[in-house]
């Protein structure tokens, strides 16, 4: 449409990658920076993994807020 607002523009934007490989940047933190990123419901883990990493984020970082029940 001629006329029409236009999206913002910036000389960086081709920078910005169109996508970003999230498995590579977990390996790319840990392996420069000593930086872990897991999710407990990550299926290459078995219980003994979710478990420690639960008690390991417990210690550090206190307790997962409880999930408020749902009435839908």
């Amino acid at each position: 449409m001629i006329g029409a607002p236009q999206p913002p523009r910036s000389c960086l934007a081709r920078f910005i990658p169109d996508r970003m490989d999230v498995e590579q940047q977990k390996r790319t933190g840990w392996r420069d920076h000593g930086i872990l990123v897991v999710a407990t419901n990550d299926p290459r883990l078995g219980w003994p993994e979710r478990e420690m990493i639960n008690h390991l984020a417990s210690k550090l970082f206190g307790q997962k807020a409880a999930k408020e029940a749902s009435h839908g």
